[in-house]
């Protein structure tokens, strides 16, 4: 999908104010261009539509009216994965806190799970990603080139599943410790997916279905995808 022809197709749609037919055809065959987008593609169009409305808005209040669909939309997006209203929350390690928080979650992914993490050891949270990999959601793994060999490493267990995985081969680290789950959840923070970090290590491990901060996360493991060589 060519995403400067859709900004140009979707600002000239919005000159008089509304959706013609045409323009709605004009629409529907640039996003047929390409397979059906994921979660997280989506939820990337209709915050850019929203940007573009609220860049021809003058009108305080009708911003205000805007912001409030677009806060409706999202509560709409967690309804639709049975996520609660909350926008956050914590939890922390040594203990199985972070370990149940991430199993839990990956047991409620229906679509896609892009995961951004420097090493992943645990054999439990590699089952889960098996899986959710079997029942088809769509997973993909970014990980560190210094991590994928260590021992009890389950990068190359995962990539024999079929699960696509890349990884940063540069000299120095990627550190990430984050995954983006059906484009609406965020799983964030020091907790590396290793059974030492739920035994041993202080570690964090914070989830969010806030909109804003999940897409600018999927927006940073799309670039590094499509950055990283491989699957």
């Amino acid at each position: 999908m060519d995403t400067h022809e859709l900004d140009g197709a979707l600002a000239a749609s919005l000159e008089d104010g509304r959706l013609s037919r045409a323009e709605r055809q004009a629409l529907g065959e640039i996003l047929a261009q390409t397979p059906p987008p994921d979660a997280s593609r989506l939820a990337q169009l209709r915050a850019r539509a929203f940007a573009l409305a609220k860049g021809r808005m003058t009108e305080p209040r009708a911003v205000e009216a805007l912001e409030w669909v677009e806060d409706f939309v999202k509560l709409l997006a967690r309804s639709e994965r049975g996520e609660s209203a909350a926008p956050a929350r914590a939890c922390f390690s040594p203990g199985d806190a972070c370990l149940r928080t991430i199993l839990s979650e990956l047991e409620r992914t229906k679509k896609t799970a892009d995961i951004c993490v420097f090493t992943i050891t645990d054999d439990r949270i590699a089952q889960a990603m098996w899986v959710a990999h079997q029942r088809g959601v769509a997973i993909r793994v970014i990980t560190d080139n210094d991590k994928q060999y260590d021992g009890g490493s389950d990068i190359d267990r995962l990539r024999r599943a079929g699960i696509p995985v890349k990884v940063d081969e540069t000299e120095h680290h990627m550190h990430h410790k984050f995954a983006v789950l059906d484009g609406v959840t965020l799983l964030n923070g020091s907790y590396n997916w290793t059974r030492s970090a739920c035994a041993f290590n202080e570690e964090n491990l914070v989830v969010t279905t806030e909109l804003k901060l999940v897409q600018t996360f999927a927006r940073h493991f799309e670039g590094m995808w499509a950055a990283l060589p491989g699957h």
